[in-house]
């Protein structure tokens, strides 16, 4: 713990810290139309920012279920729920979200996109599906940020004909995962491109250990799509015995040469943080994703989910962009000391804005702020 840090905060952009960012919610908020009833006498923005305060808080009385599925259910349901029959015959109801992040190799942080709902939609007999949910995700983000230029980075089974083709529609590159069991012609092709002297492998020390490259471009990605071409690459570490620990790779279809072959690795590599710095920072670090808060009548699960990744967002900007942020997360030492700090501020004070409560616990100014209901002036 840096309780040492006295330091004034260098400056950075005074709109991308806490007070800014709830101040746009509130506006984005304020133009939602509200379906409620009349009688409802809290407004909506207040009772959505009010939601955003209890992941933004990090309550630990609070409850959501870990991965992509945060509701679950063998009897509340709606229409919107996705439908499992189990061999016993139980049926079990569910609600799923995919996300999608901005990340970068260089950056611990992650920029969260608004996360697309796998769910049911009016008139729909098949269950929605993670696919047809990257298909609209993919076309609202290509919609929203038309110059915005994007390497799409994702698991392996998106590695498929129909998703390659989507993005390439829409003029996204992408590093795709794409494992031997699942690609026995591509793999197959690549044995022929080693007999014919195709292949490239880079070697080097890292070490105690030996790692290695291997690419090749221009393969087809199946017998059924002979002319779906692919760029495949391959990374594999060694230990001093010859023995691999760690082993992945991916097509692509940006031409890999020996000199951007290791950030493209980098790159398939940062895959990761979708759990790592998302789905980990959710369930570990005081977002509670780990239960669930509740059904509701229709779409209470979705917008709990919402509001917990606008907050994860906010955050995220935060430890990115806003020095005072970092200094005083460093002077408490950890992110789960911070959060109770703050929420401890919260509860026992008066505090008009999150820089009062930051520069309270950075600077030792808690005596400073007014308690509740008194008026300091």
């Amino acid at each position: 713990m840096c309780a040492s840090f006295q330091r004034e905060p260098k400056k950075g952009r005074k709109h991308l810290s806490a007070d800014p960012l709830y101040k746009l919610l509130r506006g984005r908020f304020e133009k939602l139309p509200d379906g409620r009833r009349a009688s409802s006498s809290i407004a909506l923005a207040d009772a959505l920012l009010s939601g955003v305060a209890l992941f933004a808080l990090k309550d630990p009385s609070l409850l959501l279920m870990d991965g992509t599925q945060y509701f679950t259910s063998d009897k509340i349901h709606c229409e919107s729920c996705l439908k499992k029959v189990h061999r016993d015959g139980r049926v079990s109801y569910s609600h799923q979200m995919l996300s999608a992040v901005l990340a970068h190799p260089d950056f611990k942080e992650v920029i969260p996109f608004a996360p697309e709902p796998i769910g049911n939609r009016d008139g729909q007999t098949k269950n929605d599906c993670e696919r047809n949910a990257a298909a609209r995700l993919l076309q609202r983000i290509h919609a929203e940020h038309p110059r915005l230029p994007l390497i799409v980075v994702e698991d392996g089974l998106a590695s498929n004909a129909p998703h390659i083709r989507d993005l390439q529609a829409l003029g996204m590159h992408f590093i795709l995962g794409a494992k031997p069991g699942d690609h026995e012609f591509l793999y197959d092709r690549l044995l022929d491109a080693y007999d014919r002297e195709r292949v490239t492998v880079i070697t080097w020390r890292d070490g105690d250990r030996t790692c290695a490259i291997t690419y090749v471009n221009q393969l087809p990605l199946n017998a059924a799509n002979a002319d779906l071409l692919v760029n495949f690459l391959g990374y594999a570490a060694y230990d001093r015995d010859g023995e691999i620990v760690k082993q992945f790779s991916w097509v692509t279809d940006l031409p890999i040469t020996r000199r951007n072959a290791r950030e493209l690795v980098r790159g398939g590599r940062a895959r990761w943080k979708i759990e790592n710095e998302t789905y980990n920072t959710l369930k570990n670090q005081g977002y509670h994703f780990e239960h669930n808060f509740g059904h509701g009548e229709q779409h209470l699960a979705v917008v709990f989910a919402m509001l917990m990744m606008l907050a994860f967002l906010v955050n995220q900007v935060e430890q990115l962009c806003c020095p005072l942020f970092r200094a005083t997360w460093h002077k408490v030492g950890s992110k789960r000391a911070l959060w109770e700090k703050v929420r401890s501020h919260f509860e026992h004070f008066r505090c008009d804005s999150m820089r009062r409560i930051y520069e309270a616990i950075l600077y030792d100014l808690t005596k400073n702020l007014p308690l509740p209901g008194v008026d300091s002036s």
